[in-house]
């Protein structure tokens, strides 16, 4: 469809040919990022609007819908942003949000309203819960959603309206001791559950991320984005037995990003140039492990823990390999302040690695995970739950609650949810009765048996739905379907920690200077 008198440049936006997921011909908006000239032919480098960019692809002329061709606009010269240097002017769609975000600070200004308090007390809020409850009118509406915006006066005019601050705590769900009944649909398996003082959820599912960290491993960094980390890099990598299709960018060096297929050691994540020498380098290489101390085995599945500091080239070379498949981080090379842990399969040729996660050796913020990922031949097979699950038990040994660091990529943030979902679920679906009466247990007993943050279990709560108000009293109603659902899943779940093959000694990383 490409009109060969019509020349397409970088920044032209246009429907292109991509196959979905039901293998039918769509045909999304895409931005042109690059144009790549070869003999006879051209290449272009396309993003599709609203698609995650693992999907950006090199396309031919033939895939692009000329008729529909929009060429970028030409923005006024304007003066730098805060007078600093290389500061880019206000793109159309930074414009559309900022424009959005101001209608709707006005329109949140207009409809506050008044919020009575909330029941702290244990003994006002105890109820009894009627199965399969979903009256809108007791639902519950985060605090934050009401809380009036702060105008900020100066010599008597209004200058701008300031939402509240993120980091002070509010109050969701009263007390810590407040008591909410379970219901499951007049099954013997209910319980009574306390809420403590809410806080502001740690999960990013509200739509707005937390503020990322500028500290860590891999972190996200906007603030650096250009058209070459826009861009994949790598074309092919041979990882053992496997070839991995990479999804983002990586800063692996300028001379290896030009080859058709890039050869990782299996065992040590060197990078080779060719077959031949990856072939040379294995007669020399004598690891057929991870580097550093295997602290979990059962059967096949294997955990080592490594030292960022130590085994330093081991642990960069595995930022360099994940930076493939995580978007939403930028790469350091400092990884002395992590520990990362390594999950491999063994076979008769040696232990292949899975996946992994990190974690700071010291986090002033009970993050348990700083990057976590599954390998995409070892996806949707239940290895991204078990390296969730491997986390938690570190933490439960450490005597601690954790949560991941945020923000979450995509696919992070639904494996989290689901497992968070899954470990809740079954907490409270084997309450006993105690003499006949219905079971209790807080949140804060909940985070405590799991090492899951309190604040992760109400926002998991939340999120399913399950929290209402009734009659002054918060309530969680297990409908069936929700028992069914879990009840499958946890079928599907074959792959468990066992707590008895874990061997693994936390240490005190303040009384290390440095480490």
């Amino acid at each position: 469809m490409a009109d060969s008198s019509v020349e397409i440049i970088e920044g032209c936006r246009l429907p292109v040919l991509r196959k979905n997921q039901e293998n039918e011909d769509e045909w999304p908006l895409a931005e042109i990022l690059s144009v790549k000239e070869l003999p006879g032919r051209k290449l272009y480098y396309v993003h599709y609007i609203d698609f995650n960019k693992r999907l950006d692809e090199w396309v031919t002329p033939d895939r692009l819908d000329m008729k529909k061709l929009q060429f970028p606009k030409k923005e006024a010269k304007t003066p730098p942003k805060n007078g600093l240097p290389g500061s880019r002017p206000g793109s159309p769609e930074r414009d559309v949000k900022r424009k959005a975000e101001s209608v709707s600070l006005a329109s949140q200004v207009s409809a506050v309203t008044p919020v009575s308090s909330l029941p702290s007390s244990a003994d006002e809020s105890q109820a009894s819960v009627f199965p399969a409850l979903r009256d809108s009118s007791f639902s519950i509406t985060p605090r934050e959603e009401h809380q009036p915006l702060a105008a900020l006066t100066t010599n008597g005019s209004t200058r701008r309206l300031i939402p509240p601050q993120p980091g002070r705590k509010r109050k969701t769900c009263g007390g810590t001791d407040e008591m909410v009944k379970v219901f499951q649909n007049n099954s013997p398996r209910c319980s009574s559950i306390y809420l403590p003082p809410g806080e502001d959820s740690q999960d990013s599912s509200d739509g707005i991320p937390s503020a990322p960290r500028m500290t860590g491993s891999l972190v996200s960094d906007r603030s650096h984005d250009d058209i070459v980390t826009r861009m994949k890099n790598i074309d092919c990598i041979e990882l053992g037995r496997h070839r991995l299709k990479p999804w983002y960018f990586s800063p692996y060096p300028q001379e290896l990003t030009g080859l058709p297929i890039l050869y990782l050691c299996e065992y040590c994540l060197k990078y080779l140039k060719s077959l031949k020498c990856l072939q040379r380098h294995l007669t020399k290489c004598n690891l057929r492990h991870p580097p550093g101390n295997e602290i979990y085995r059962k059967g096949t599945i294997s955990f080592f823990e490594i030292d960022g500091r130590k085994n330093k080239a081991y642990s960069q070379n595995l930022c360099l390999l994940a930076k493939c498949f995580l978007d939403h981080k930028t790469l350091y090379y400092d990884t002395d302040p992590f520990l990362f842990y390594v999950m491999t399969e063994y076979d008769s040729k040696g232990f292949h690695i899975v996946g992994y996660f990190s974690k700071e050796k010291e986090s002033t913020e009970d993050y348990n995970v700083a990057c976590i990922l599954t390998l995409p031949p070892y996806q949707r097979r239940g290895y991204g739950k078990l390296l969730i699950e491997f986390s938690y038990e570190l933490s439960k040994v450490e005597g601690k609650t954790g949560t991941p660091e945020k923000p979450l990529s995509d696919l992070g943030l639904l494996s989290y949810r689901s497992y968070w979902t899954q470990t809740i679920l079954e907490i409270l679906m084997n309450l006993k009765p105690d003499n006949g009466e219905r079971p209790q247990i807080t949140i804060n007993e909940i985070s405590e048996i799991t090492s899951v943050k309190k604040e992760d279990v109400i926002s998991t709560l939340q999120y399913l739905n399950l929290i209402n108000y009734y009659k002054g009293q918060y309530i969680l109603t297990l409908s069936e379907d929700i028992v069914e659902g879990h009840e499958r899943a946890m079928q599907k779940r074959h792959l468990r920690i066992d707590p008895k093959c874990l061997h693994f000694t936390p240490k005190d990383w303040s009384k290390r200077g440095k480490w």
